[in-house]
């Protein structure tokens, strides 16, 4: 198992944020946590990333327990984040910003380069322009791609299709896909469920810091109360002891 979550718990002050969820991540697969606003789906990346300590629990990466190790250390190991909100340097251009995510590496990142712009030839086309001046589709690709400079093993995605119209939404899955068949392993936080879980190969349907359901991705596509919760259908549908979480 190449990630793993084992009981973590995690508070914001005395609130808790994460009531004990247990997340495998395999090598090779794409995964993804959906839920509503507030579910503890970005609280989840962030203490896999160590922006969050842990009050309870393990966090094992590649077989170490990486719980105490501080972020900087996490990249170095291998985990990489293109964080919610994108997170560019606007002022610096496309490929300076792209330098930036290979910050701890060393020696010739052409190659790397290379297929950071064949996976976003937008990137190529843009990259003497001041990252703050592109679209909002244009700053995800580039926050991707500054991730992927890092040569990550898993690659942590929070809300990558957020704002973004429906055509750069299609688009942005597809590259994510086309990410994993390269060899990435992907843990994809989204609240556009429906293209989450048609990209994953495995899902985590997180409530109120708790995971209630999990399974195969496309046996959660087609899950009645996922589907009514997530999916557009009717939360009247729910059981009432459901509805008040969703």
């Amino acid at each position: 198992m190449l990630l793993e979550l084992d009981d973590v718990h995690v508070f914001y002050g005395k609130i808790a944020a994460l009531r004990g969820i247990s997340v495998e991540v395999d090598e090779g697969e794409i995964v993804t946590l959906i839920g509503a606003n507030g579910a503890g789906k970005s609280t989840t990346l962030k203490t896999i990333s160590g922006l969050r300590p842990v009050t309870r629990g393990q966090v094992r990466f590649a077989g170490e327990v990486i719980t105490k190790m501080p972020g900087h250390k996490r990249v170095l190991a291998g985990i990489g984040q293109a964080p919610e909100g994108r997170g560019i340097f606007p002022g610096m251009t496309v490929e300076d910003n792209l330098f930036m995510g290979a910050y701890a590496r060393k020696g010739d990142l052409s190659k790397d380069l290379a297929e950071v712009y064949d996976l976003f030839p937008r990137l190529a086309e843009r990259k003497r322009q001041a990252g703050g001046t592109m679209s909002g589709g244009e700053q995800q690709m580039l926050a991707i791609g500054r991730a992927l400079m890092a040569k990550p093993r898993v690659l942590l995605l929070d809300e990558p299709s957020m704002g973004l119209a429906p055509m750069l939404v299609q688009q942005i899955f597809s590259i994510i896909g086309e990410i994993n068949r390269r060899g990435t392993t992907v843990l994809l936080v989204e609240q556009n469920a429906q293209q989450a879980l048609q990209v994953a190969h495995r899902a985590y349907v997180l409530e109120t810091g708790r995971i209630v359901k999990s399974g195969p991705a496309h046996e959660l596509l087609d899950d009645p109360e996922v589907r009514a919760a997530y999916l557009g259908g009717d939360l009247g549908e729910l059981p009432d002891d459901r509805r008040q979480h969703a």
